[in-house]
């Protein structure tokens, strides 16, 4: 039950992020970090549970702005 829980959370998460590039105008490619915010989300989700991943990655959505450097960014 909770893979099945996992596996649709993680469904939403990736066309939320679809859905906010599109919003924005984002090409795909020009993520600033590496693995990209998606990736990072969905690793996220199989390492902690559902309440520390979604704090994890609004602290990355956060940090993703003009002004950041990015570069490599592991979900530790």
């Amino acid at each position: 039950m909770a893979e099945k829980n996992k596996k649709i959370i993680k469904i939403i998460i990736k066309n939320t992020v679809r859905i906010i590039k599109n919003l924005f105008l984002i090409p795909d490619g020009t993520c600033r970090y590496n693995p990209t915010c998606t990736e990072y989300a969905v690793e996220a989700i199989e390492k902690y549970s559902l309440f520390k991943a979604i704090i994890k990655i609004i602290w990355r959505i956060l940090r993703c702005n003009p002004f950041s450097k990015g570069g490599y960014d592991p979900n530790k």
